[in-house]
């Protein structure tokens, strides 16, 4: 399916929004609204919204561990173990 046959125009858009609900939430493939001709939002399932948004989260989570690792803010795992143990001692 190409890109092409997922765009619709706002008018289409007001004139049958279940009918768009209901094939994001079948089909799980956004659809792009265009408003005079210009794409301006995208119609999308919950589902993949959350799924997408889990892996933007995991993503910059990771972006910030490499630039700690190239930064050189790294611990030993022996190191962050006793460092655990000891702060469990003290609650």
């Amino acid at each position: 399916m190409s890109i092409k046959s997922e765009v619709r125009p706002i008018t289409y858009l007001k004139s049958r929004a279940a009918d768009l609900l209901n094939q994001v939430n079948e089909t799980h493939r956004h659809v792009i609204i265009t408003q005079n001709g210009e794409p301006k939002a995208i119609l999308q399932d919950i589902e993949s919204f959350e799924e997408m948004r889990s892996t933007l989260v995991m993503l910059k989570m990771l972006h910030h561990s490499e630039e700690a690792i190239r930064s050189g803010d790294v611990a030993d795992n022996k190191e962050v173990f006793e460092d655990l143990e000891n702060r469990l001692k003290d609650l």
